[in-house]
C-alpha cells in the first residue's frame, strides 16, 4: 500500500522538489515501514514440513471492526501488531481543531479502512518527517501522534506524513500553509484471530503456534514468512487479501498448512483442526513398571524416517495420525515396539526392555 502511495505521488510531482521527495519517500518507507520477519515474534522451530493431507478449515464468520453508523458501540482495534480480544468502545469524534499559531497550518488527518467505510478509532501511529534529510542524511521525525484523528500544528513547509495500523501503512507528501489541511488515508485493515483444536478440544495455547505467509500456498516459489510465530488468541493486523497459515502442534510433525481471507475492517476468527494425539513414551523391564532412566528415544515411520528424538524417561511427543515404532537405547541395549497413533487419543507406550 505504502509503495503504491509512492508511486502516485511521485508521478505527481513536479518542478525541482521532485528529486528531494522521490529521495524523502523512499527512504521513510524503508526506515518506517515494519519489518515482518522480525516483528515481536520470534520462533527457533525449523521450516515446517508440508502435511500430507489438507484438511477443511472452518472458520467463524467476520466481525466488523468498524464502528457502526449512529451513536452505536463500536470494537476497538488493535495495537500494532497484536492486541487482547476486540472490546467494545464509543466510535471516534474528531478532535477539534487547535488555534494555529500567527504564520503557522494545521495538519488535520483521518485514516478510513476503504474510500466508503467508516474511520478507524485506534491503533494507528502517526509520524511527520521533514522532505529533505539533514546534514547526515538522515530524514529528521517532526511529530508523532497516536490517536484516531490528529489536528497537528506545523510551520508552513513540505512533510512526508506515514501512518501505520498493524502492518499495513500509508505514505504521502504533504505541504502545508497557514490554514488547515485535511488528509484522509485509507488503511484496507482486517482482523485475524487464530485457534487450534484436535476434535473439539481446544489445543493450550503454549503447545500450538502459527507462521503467517503473503498469498496462497499453491502459489509457486519460496517465501518468507510475513509473521514467523504467532501465538494462538492473538489478533494480527494484516493488509486485505490472501494468506496461509502453517499451524505447527508440538514440535514433531503435526502440521497444517491453510488459506484464508482477510478483509478489511472485519475481525476473522479460525479453528484449524490437527489429527493428532499426545504420546508418552517409557522403557520398563516389565510390564506396568517403573520407566528406566537416561533411556534415548527415537520415533520412526515404517519408512525408517526419523520424526523425533529425545532423551529421559518419560519423553512426550505430539504425533500425527499414523503407524510408527518407539526406538529405546539404553545401557548399550536396544529396543523398539510398533504403535499406532490415533486422532484425540492420548496414550502411552511402554517398551519392555528385553
Amino acid at each position: 500500500m505504502a509503495m503504491i502511495a509512492l508511486r502516485h505521488d511521485l508521478q505527481a510531482a513536479a518542478g525541482g522538489r521532485r528529486a528531494w521527495r522521490s529521495r524523502a519517500l523512499l527512504l521513510i518507507c524503508v526506515l518506517v515501514l515494519p519489518n515482518a520477519a522480525s516483528a515481536q515474534f520470534f520462533s527457533d522451530r525449523p521450516p515446517p514440513v508440508p502435511p500430507g493431507t489438507i484438511p477443511d478449515i472452518p472458520s467463524g464468520p467476520a466481525i466488523s471492526l468498524a464502528p457502526p453508523s449512529g451513536p452505536a458501540a463500536a470494537p476497538l482495534l488493535p495495537a500494532p501488531l497484536t492486541q487482547p480480544p476486540v472490546a467494545a468502545v464509543t466510535a471516534p469524534v474528531p478532535s477539534p481543531l487547535p488555534p494555529a499559531a500567527p504564520g503557522q497550518g494545521v495538519l488535520a488527518l483521518t485514516a478510513r479502512y476503504g474510500k466508503d467505510m467508516a474511520v478507524i478509532g485506534s491503533g494507528l501511529v502517526w509520524r511527520v518527517y521533514s522532505d529533505r534529510p539533514d546534514e547526515t542524511g538522515a530524514f529528521k521525525l517532526i511529530r508523532e501522534d497516536r490517536g484516531a484523528t490528529p489536528n497537528i500544528v506545523l510551520p508552513p513547509g513540505s512533510y512526508v506524513v506515514h501512518v501505520a495500523l498493524g502492518l499495513v501503512s500509508a505514505v504521502r507528501p504533504v505541504t502545508i500553509k497557514s490554514d488547515t489541511d485535511r488528509e484522509s488515508f485509507v488503511l484496507p485493515a482486517g482482523g485475524l484471530r487464530i485457534e487450534g483444536r484436535v476434535g473439539s478440544t481446544k489445543i493450550p495455547q503454549n503447545q500450538i503456534s502459527f507462521s503467517i505467509y503473503k498469498g496462497s500456498q499453491f502459489e509457486a516459489g519460496e517465501r518468507s514468512p510475513l509473521l514467523p510465530s504467532v501465538a494462538a488468541g492473538d489478533v494480527v493486523l494484516l493488509q486485505e487479501g490472501t494468506y496461509y497459515i502453517v499451524s505447527n502442534y508440538g514440535d514433531a510433525n503435526s502440521t497444517v498448512r491453510s488459506d484464508i481471507r482477510v478483509q478489511a475492517s472485519k475481525l476473522t476468527d479460525v479453528i484449524i483442526t490437527h489429527r493428532a494425539a499426545v504420546i508418552t513414551m517409557k522403557l520398563v523391564s516389565d510390564k506396568g513398571g517403573e520407566a528406566l532412566a537416561n533411556t534415548a528415544w527415537s520415533v520412526i515411520t515404517p519408512a525408517g524416517d526419523v520424526i523425533k528424538e529425545s532423551i529421559g524417561a518419560f519423553p512426550r511427543v505430539v504425533l500425527s495420525e499414523g503407524e510408527y515404532r518407539a526406538i529405546a537405547k539404553n545401557e548399550g541395549k536396544v529396543f523398539e515396539r510398533p504403535f499406532k497413533v490415533v486422532n484425540g487419543v492420548d496414550g502411552e507406550i511402554e517398551v519392555i526392555a528385553r
